[in-house]
């Protein structure tokens, strides 16, 4: 196919819905749109009509189903006017007095179908629309009280559409069976789901099924209903970058860490930091954030445990100035709530924050804390594991450090257990551990994985304190490191001397 003849596409008003289908609508077609009531049908349907009235196109919005006030009150709840958007009521406005309309806006055995749909077409004629909504094809099915007349009619629309210039949706409520035919006549069908999770609130899914002659983004695409319209979270990103990844070295600020790491992390790869609760992993990510910081490079603190007060408190206990970098808009911090967030939505999250700003300045450390935390707001979700390497990948092609705290289960011991397999999304690994000396608890950091270039394969004590992280030299006389106790035989004086910790 040429480029002349490539078909037209449209918006459908909703820019993540235009990304999953490769450029939106194909122009002068039929589609279906079906789902449970409640699900955004009408929501989507108003934001596509809207999108044609701010490009000068004349919308149709034909109702079976609801009221012209009743639409005005959904299109008020998102803060539209409906006023260029011509809605035409099948409802028998002249005879309201009638008892009967206060409990149905009609009787299926009292009106004939080919009357309503001949009233439609006339109006199609007399306003030449470029933009149909039908709401919905369950009265048009009630109306025809037989499945073989339904179907037909439904056909003879599709013809009647053909050569007018125009692009319908037509509305119907899925009943969770398909049905096939109607599938079939439609160039395109968009289906929206409703779900209960076991914690948390709804989950609303879309599915693009079908869009012939066009490729698009398969796969359910979460999304929620706010006010401005449907937001709608593409499962992956529709931009794919195909230059290659700069990998140069990002140092932590910390000299002896760096020491430790060869140098540092190299951009565009990912690091977990693993070991038990409390023994520094989050306060090493921040001291990757600070450094970034310092350097006028953007980070961005993904917060799935640790409140923003808390986080604070700590930082400040560890003379970081991050009130001063977060003001500045180069430190961003995004806590998250438990059972409210869903994966696609989490990856448009961290898509949409890594952009460089307005003043250009790019993001060069994205750190998430914890993974945890992140498998524990989802628990009713499969696949988290599958879908955080696929986050991790898109933010390595972007050539952005990405910094995973795991919190192992357990303290101390050999019983402490990983929850993720450290060798499928790490290409680095610090490891964490508390060990004893002087009958004090001590902390010791050790770098076990680096697939981008040497490491140092020491183990040093730190402290956290006033004046940040502070790492010792290497310490030769440990043993049982990976026993999750290292026990220490060496010289007290090599110790860090702990007065100053932090609190």
């Amino acid at each position: 196919m040429t480029m002349q003849n490539l078909p037209t596409k449209i918006s459908t008003g909703n820019p993540p819905l235009d990304d999953i289908l490769h450029g939106g609508l194909t122009a002068d077609r039929l589609y279906l749109v079906e789902g449970m009531p409640g699900t955004g049908k009408t929501t989507l349907a108003l934001q596509f009509l809207l999108e044609g009235v701010s490009k000068g196109e004349t919308g149709l919005y034909v109702t079976l189903s609801e009221t012209k006030q009743e639409l005005e009150g959904v299109a008020a709840s998102h803060g539209w006017s409906l006023e260029n958007i011509d809605i035409y009521e099948l409802v028998d406005t002249t005879a309201a007095e009638d008892a009967r309309l206060q409990y149905t806006m009609f009787e299926p055995s009292e009106i004939e179908l080919s009357t309503t749909v001949d009233r439609v077409l006339e109006r199609v004629k007399e306003l030449q629309p470029k933009r149909i909504v039908f709401d919905s094809l369950s009265e048009m099915r009630l109306l025809s009280q037989g499945s073989l007349r339904y179907r037909r009619q439904i056909l003879a629309l599709k013809q009647f559409f053909v050569g007018r210039g125009c692009t319908v949706l037509l509305l119907d409520d899925y009943s969770g069976l398909d049905d096939q035919h109607l599938q079939s006549i439609a160039h395109g069908v968009i289906r929206l789901e409703h779900l209960l999770s076991d914690y948390g609130g709804e989950r609303r899914r879309l599915r693009i099924l079908k869009h012939r002659g066009s490729s698009f983004l398969g796969g359910a695409h979460d999304l929620r209903i706010v006010r401005g319209g449907l937001k709608v979270f593409p499962r992956e990103a529709s931009d794919q970058l195909t230059k290659a990844t700069d990998t140069h070295l990002i140092d932590s600020g910390n000299a002896e860490f760096d020491e430790l790491l060869g140098g540092g992390l190299n951009a565009g790869t990912s690091a977990l930091l693993l070991g038990p609760a409390g023994v520094g992993k989050s306060s090493m990510a921040l001291q990757f954030a600070v450094a970034a910081a310092e350097r006028n490079e953007r980070a961005v603190l993904f917060q799935f445990e640790e409140s923003m007060q808390s986080l604070f408190v700590r930082a400040a206990g560890l003379g970081y100035a991050l009130q001063k970098h977060v003001d500045e808009g180069l430190i961003h911090i995004v806590n998250l709530a438990p059972g409210e967030i869903t994966p696609s939505e989490f990856a448009c999250l961290v898509r949409d924050s890594v952009r460089p700003d307005d003043q250009g300045r790019r993001v060069g450390i994205v750190a998430i804390d914890s993974i945890n935390g992140y498998l524990n707001s989802m628990p009713h979700e499969k696949f988290l594991i599958i879908q955080m390497h696929e986050m991790l990948q898109y933010l390595g092609k972007r050539g952005i450090l990405t910094l995973v705290v795991v919190a192992q289960h357990g303290m101390l011991g050999q019983a402490m257990g990983t929850p993720v397999d450290a060798s499928y999304l790490a290409d680095s690994v610090v490891l964490f551990r508390y060990f004893e000396a002087q009958g004090e608890i001590r902390q010791a950091i050790s770098v076990i994985k680096k697939r981008t270039g040497r490491h140092e394969r020491t183990i040093r004590e730190f402290k956290l304190s006033n004046r940040g992280v502070e790492i010792g030299p290497p310490l030769k006389m440990f043993r049982g490191i990976l026993t999750g106790v290292p026990e220490f035989d060496g010289e007290n004086d090599t110790l860090i001397d702990r007065e100053g910790q932090a609190s």
